[in-house]
Protein backbone atom coordinates (compact mmCIF):
# COMPACT_ATOMS: atom_id res chain seq x y z
CA UNK A 1 0.00 0.00 0.00
CA UNK A 2 1.35 3.39 -1.01
CA UNK A 3 2.11 5.83 1.79
CA UNK A 4 -0.33 8.73 1.73
CA UNK A 5 1.14 12.21 1.34
CA UNK A 6 -0.02 15.61 2.55
CA UNK A 7 -2.11 16.12 -0.61
CA UNK A 8 -4.09 12.90 -0.13
CA UNK A 9 -7.86 13.53 -0.29
CA UNK A 10 -9.92 10.34 0.07
CA UNK A 11 -13.18 12.23 -0.54
CA UNK A 12 -12.46 12.13 -4.28
CA UNK A 13 -12.55 8.33 -4.39
CA UNK A 14 -16.35 8.02 -4.33
CA UNK A 15 -16.61 9.68 -7.72
CA UNK A 16 -14.48 7.19 -9.64
CA UNK A 17 -15.25 4.18 -11.77
CA UNK A 18 -11.72 2.74 -11.89
CA UNK A 19 -11.72 1.87 -15.57
CA UNK A 20 -9.70 -0.52 -17.71
CA UNK A 21 -11.33 -1.17 -21.09
CA UNK A 22 -8.33 -1.43 -23.39
CA UNK A 23 -8.37 -4.70 -25.36
CA UNK A 24 -4.87 -5.66 -24.19
CA UNK A 25 -5.88 -5.67 -20.52
CA UNK A 26 -4.66 -8.87 -18.90
CA UNK A 27 -5.94 -10.82 -15.92
CA UNK A 28 -3.15 -9.41 -13.80
CA UNK A 29 -4.04 -5.87 -14.84
CA UNK A 30 -7.67 -6.35 -13.84
CA UNK A 31 -6.59 -7.85 -10.50
CA UNK A 32 -4.41 -4.80 -9.88
CA UNK A 33 -7.30 -2.45 -10.66
CA UNK A 34 -9.55 -4.34 -8.24
CA UNK A 35 -6.89 -4.17 -5.53
CA UNK A 36 -6.53 -0.43 -6.07
CA UNK A 37 -10.30 0.05 -6.05
CA UNK A 38 -10.59 -1.76 -2.73
CA UNK A 39 -7.70 0.20 -1.25
CA UNK A 40 -9.06 3.58 -2.33
CA UNK A 41 -12.76 2.64 -2.00
CA UNK A 42 -13.71 3.77 -5.48
CA UNK A 43 -17.34 3.65 -6.58
CA UNK A 44 -16.78 0.85 -9.09
CA UNK A 45 -14.37 -1.02 -11.30
CA UNK A 46 -15.39 -0.87 -14.98
CA UNK A 47 -14.13 -3.69 -17.18
CA UNK A 48 -14.93 -5.41 -20.45
CA UNK A 49 -17.57 -8.19 -20.26
CA UNK A 50 -15.01 -11.01 -20.34
CA UNK A 51 -13.61 -9.79 -17.02
CA UNK A 52 -16.91 -9.29 -15.18
CA UNK A 53 -17.09 -12.63 -13.39
CA UNK A 54 -13.55 -12.36 -12.02
CA UNK A 55 -14.00 -8.71 -11.06
CA UNK A 56 -17.24 -9.43 -9.21
CA UNK A 57 -15.53 -12.24 -7.33
CA UNK A 58 -12.59 -10.03 -6.34
CA UNK A 59 -14.89 -7.23 -5.16
CA UNK A 60 -17.40 -9.47 -3.40
CA UNK A 61 -18.30 -8.26 0.08
CA UNK A 62 -17.07 -4.72 -0.53
CA UNK A 63 -18.87 -1.49 -1.39
CA UNK A 64 -17.04 -1.27 -4.73
CA UNK A 65 -19.40 -2.17 -7.56
CA UNK A 66 -18.68 -4.17 -10.68
CA UNK A 67 -19.44 -2.24 -13.87
CA UNK A 68 -19.15 -3.26 -17.49
CA UNK A 69 -19.89 -2.02 -21.00
CA UNK A 70 -22.51 -3.08 -23.53
CA UNK A 71 -22.52 -2.45 -27.28
CA UNK A 72 -19.04 -1.11 -26.75
CA UNK A 73 -17.46 0.94 -28.21
CA UNK A 74 -19.51 1.76 -31.32
CA UNK A 75 -23.08 1.11 -30.19
CA UNK A 76 -23.90 -0.47 -33.54
CA UNK A 77 -24.79 -3.94 -32.29
CA UNK A 78 -28.38 -5.02 -32.74
CA UNK A 79 -30.71 -4.37 -29.82
CA UNK A 80 -31.15 -8.11 -29.24
CA UNK A 81 -27.39 -8.57 -28.98
CA UNK A 82 -27.07 -5.67 -26.54
CA UNK A 83 -29.84 -7.10 -24.40
CA UNK A 84 -28.25 -10.56 -24.40
CA UNK A 85 -24.89 -9.05 -23.49
CA UNK A 86 -26.53 -7.18 -20.63
CA UNK A 87 -28.27 -10.26 -19.26
CA UNK A 88 -25.06 -12.27 -19.28
CA UNK A 89 -23.13 -9.45 -17.62
CA UNK A 90 -25.69 -9.20 -14.81
CA UNK A 91 -25.67 -12.98 -14.37
CA UNK A 92 -21.89 -12.79 -14.05
CA UNK A 93 -22.12 -10.17 -11.31
CA UNK A 94 -22.30 -6.76 -13.02
CA UNK A 95 -24.14 -4.17 -10.94
CA UNK A 96 -23.77 -1.29 -13.39
CA UNK A 97 -24.10 -1.33 -17.19
CA UNK A 98 -22.57 1.37 -19.40
CA UNK A 99 -24.31 1.07 -22.78
CA UNK A 100 -23.52 2.89 -26.02
CA UNK A 101 -26.46 4.30 -27.96
CA UNK A 102 -26.95 3.65 -31.67
CA UNK A 103 -25.40 6.86 -32.99
CA UNK A 104 -26.51 6.26 -36.57
CA UNK A 105 -30.12 6.02 -35.44
CA UNK A 106 -29.77 9.42 -33.77
CA UNK A 107 -28.37 10.88 -36.99
CA UNK A 108 -31.29 9.34 -38.87
CA UNK A 109 -33.72 11.01 -36.45
CA UNK A 110 -34.98 7.51 -35.73
CA UNK A 111 -35.87 8.26 -32.13
CA UNK A 112 -38.21 5.31 -31.88
CA UNK A 113 -35.27 2.99 -32.51
CA UNK A 114 -33.07 4.83 -30.01
CA UNK A 115 -35.78 4.62 -27.36
CA UNK A 116 -36.42 0.91 -27.92
CA UNK A 117 -32.68 0.21 -27.87
CA UNK A 118 -32.16 1.94 -24.51
CA UNK A 119 -35.33 0.47 -23.03
CA UNK A 120 -34.30 -3.08 -23.97
CA UNK A 121 -31.00 -2.75 -22.14
CA UNK A 122 -32.64 -1.23 -19.04
CA UNK A 123 -35.18 -4.06 -18.94
CA UNK A 124 -32.45 -6.67 -19.40
CA UNK A 125 -30.37 -5.07 -16.64
CA UNK A 126 -32.99 -5.69 -13.97
CA UNK A 127 -31.75 -4.16 -10.73
CA UNK A 128 -28.44 -3.07 -12.23
CA UNK A 129 -28.06 0.66 -12.91
CA UNK A 130 -27.71 1.68 -16.55
CA UNK A 131 -25.48 4.49 -17.79
CA UNK A 132 -26.30 5.67 -21.30
CA UNK A 133 -23.19 6.68 -23.26
CA UNK A 134 -24.31 9.38 -25.67
CA UNK A 135 -20.93 9.88 -27.44
CA UNK A 136 -20.79 13.66 -27.25
CA UNK A 137 -18.10 13.95 -29.94
CA UNK A 138 -20.54 12.65 -32.53
CA UNK A 139 -23.64 14.68 -31.65
CA UNK A 140 -24.89 18.22 -32.02
CA UNK A 141 -26.00 20.02 -28.89
CA UNK A 142 -29.62 19.51 -29.92
CA UNK A 143 -29.03 15.77 -30.30
CA UNK A 144 -27.27 15.60 -26.94
CA UNK A 145 -30.27 17.16 -25.24
CA UNK A 146 -32.73 14.84 -27.01
CA UNK A 147 -30.76 11.71 -26.11
CA UNK A 148 -30.41 12.77 -22.47
CA UNK A 149 -34.14 13.40 -22.15
CA UNK A 150 -34.91 10.11 -23.86
CA UNK A 151 -32.52 8.24 -21.56
CA UNK A 152 -34.38 9.64 -18.56
CA UNK A 153 -37.72 8.70 -20.08
CA UNK A 154 -36.48 5.13 -20.51
CA UNK A 155 -35.35 4.89 -16.90
CA UNK A 156 -31.58 5.32 -17.11
CA UNK A 157 -29.70 6.07 -13.89
CA UNK A 158 -26.90 8.01 -15.62
CA UNK A 159 -26.12 9.79 -18.85
CA UNK A 160 -22.46 9.53 -19.79
CA UNK A 161 -20.33 11.64 -22.11
CA UNK A 162 -18.36 9.19 -24.22
CA UNK A 163 -16.72 5.81 -24.69
CA UNK A 164 -13.16 7.02 -25.10
CA UNK A 165 -12.76 5.03 -28.29
CA UNK A 166 -14.34 7.45 -30.75
CA UNK A 167 -13.40 10.96 -31.83
CA UNK A 168 -10.85 13.23 -30.20
CA UNK A 169 -10.58 15.00 -26.87
CA UNK A 170 -12.60 13.98 -23.86
CA UNK A 171 -15.31 15.09 -21.49
CA UNK A 172 -15.78 18.85 -21.52
CA UNK A 173 -17.25 21.22 -18.97
CA UNK A 174 -19.65 22.49 -21.63
CA UNK A 175 -21.01 19.03 -22.46
CA UNK A 176 -21.39 18.04 -18.81
CA UNK A 177 -23.23 21.29 -18.02
CA UNK A 178 -25.54 20.78 -21.00
CA UNK A 179 -26.26 17.19 -19.98
CA UNK A 180 -26.94 18.23 -16.38
CA UNK A 181 -29.46 20.81 -17.57
CA UNK A 182 -31.14 18.28 -19.86
CA UNK A 183 -32.23 15.83 -17.16
CA UNK A 184 -33.90 16.01 -13.78
CA UNK A 185 -32.20 15.41 -10.44
CA UNK A 186 -33.26 11.76 -10.74
CA UNK A 187 -30.60 11.20 -13.42
CA UNK A 188 -26.88 11.53 -12.72
CA UNK A 189 -24.10 12.60 -15.08
CA UNK A 190 -20.95 10.59 -15.67
CA UNK A 191 -17.95 12.19 -17.38
CA UNK A 192 -15.49 9.94 -19.14
CA UNK A 193 -12.28 10.24 -21.16
CA UNK A 194 -9.38 12.61 -20.61
CA UNK A 195 -9.91 13.03 -16.86
CA UNK A 196 -6.40 12.87 -15.44
CA UNK A 197 -5.95 15.55 -12.79
CA UNK A 198 -7.67 16.92 -9.70
CA UNK A 199 -8.20 20.16 -11.63
CA UNK A 200 -10.09 18.22 -14.32
CA UNK A 201 -12.28 16.61 -11.68
CA UNK A 202 -13.00 19.86 -9.85
CA UNK A 203 -14.13 21.59 -13.04
CA UNK A 204 -16.39 18.71 -14.06
CA UNK A 205 -17.85 18.39 -10.55
CA UNK A 206 -18.74 22.07 -10.67
CA UNK A 207 -20.43 21.50 -14.05
CA UNK A 208 -22.61 18.73 -12.61
CA UNK A 209 -20.84 15.40 -13.01
CA UNK A 210 -20.86 13.02 -10.04
CA UNK A 211 -19.06 10.03 -11.52
CA UNK A 212 -15.88 9.75 -13.57
CA UNK A 213 -14.67 7.01 -15.87
CA UNK A 214 -10.89 7.07 -15.58
CA UNK A 215 -7.81 5.08 -14.65
CA UNK A 216 -6.36 8.15 -12.93
CA UNK A 217 -8.32 7.82 -9.70
CA UNK A 218 -5.31 6.95 -7.56
CA UNK A 219 -3.41 9.93 -8.94
CA UNK A 220 -6.32 12.30 -8.24
CA UNK A 221 -6.89 11.00 -4.71
CA UNK A 222 -3.18 11.06 -3.88
CA UNK A 223 -2.80 14.56 -5.30
CA UNK A 224 0.22 13.58 -7.39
Amino acid sequence: MKEKGVNYKPEYAKYFDHTKLYPEATTETIKLFCEQALEYEFAAVCVNPCHVKMTASLLKGSNVKTATVVGFPLGANTTNMKAAETKEAVENGAQEIDMVINIGAVKDDNWDYVEKDITAIIEAAGNADVKVIIETHALTDEEKVKVCKLAEKCGAKFVKTCSGFYGTGGATVEDVALMRKSVSENVLVKASTGIRTREDVDKLLAAGAVRFGSSAGPKVVDGD
